[in-house]
């Protein structure tokens, strides 16, 4: 992708692998990690955290963001989101990730995820071209 180097690409999915191990999955046994670079250079990385109840898991690319804006506030947006996992799966972010994320990753940002073949690398608005807005789509009020 554009202006992501490839170095920088595999050292965040290393920071995501190394966050999947704190990962508390006790009943899917599913262990994710996320490590998040926002445009200032800061990296936050977050793990999925497990509920008896399922509904009530929180996964790791949430976590990497709720605690970066916890630690920081929210002035700062994402470049890049790099999604990990210790099961060999394919695992790109859930549809309550990106459209929790989608209010914080710059026009430009990408996301790096365990693909059916392989790392795949997208623009995040290729894997989610339509999150819930306050401003209408087509320019109307």
């Amino acid at each position: 992708m554009a202006g992501i180097d490839s170095t920088v690409l595999d050292q965040l999915r290393r920071a995501a692998l190394e966050a999947a191990a704190h990962a508390y999955a006790p009943y899917s046994k599913f262990y994710v990690g996320a490590a998040l670079l926002f445009e200032d250079g800061a990296v936050f990385t977050g793990c999925n955290v497990e509920n008896v109840s399922y509904g009530l898991t929180s996964c790791a690319e949430r976590n990497a963001l709720f605690r970066a804006i916890s630690e920081r506030g929210a002035g700062k947006k994402i470049r890049v989101i790099a999604v990990a996992n210790r099961n060999g799966a394919a695992s790109p972010p859930c549809g309550a990730c990106r459209q929790v994320m989608s209010e914080f990753v710059t026009p430009d940002a990408v996301v790096c995820f365990p693909g059916e073949s392989g790392p795949e690398t997208k623009a995040f608005a290729e894997i989610f071209p339509y999150g819930f807005t306050l401003e209408p789509r087509d320019g109307r009020r």
